[in-house]
């Protein structure tokens, strides 16, 4: 199975009102086809009464095997369905990679 397709079969257990899981890693200096680099978007009720820290941590633990073995970067985007709502239903684009070089 592709990591992305892990990535959203494991995060489905939150039931999450909304789940994006976006590869990013044709953004970075990695061979075509790659699945290294994602970033997911989360608004879950699960969320509800968690710092982010708490959040990160039960996304880390959830990916866990995935994080020790595919995934090099993580970009983690977690909601409550309100927190969804005063951010307008969007985040920012991800920046550039800057290919290691040192800029």
């Amino acid at each position: 199975m592709k990591i992305q397709r892990q990535i959203e079969t494991k995060l489905k257990a939150l039931t999450p009102l909304k789940l994006d899981v976006i590869n990013e890693s044709h953004m970075h200096n990695v061979p075509a086809g790659s699945e290294s680099h994602f970033k997911v978007i989360c608004v879950a009720d699960a969320f509800e009464g968690k710092a982010r820290i708490q959040r990160h941590r039960l996304i880390n633990q959830i990916l866990a095997d995935e994080l020790a073995e595919h995934i090099h970067a993580l970009s983690l985007k977690l909601f409550t369905p309100a927190e969804w709502q005063t951010a307008g239903e969007t985040v920012d684009a991800s920046p550039k990679c800057r290919g290691g070089t040192g800029l």
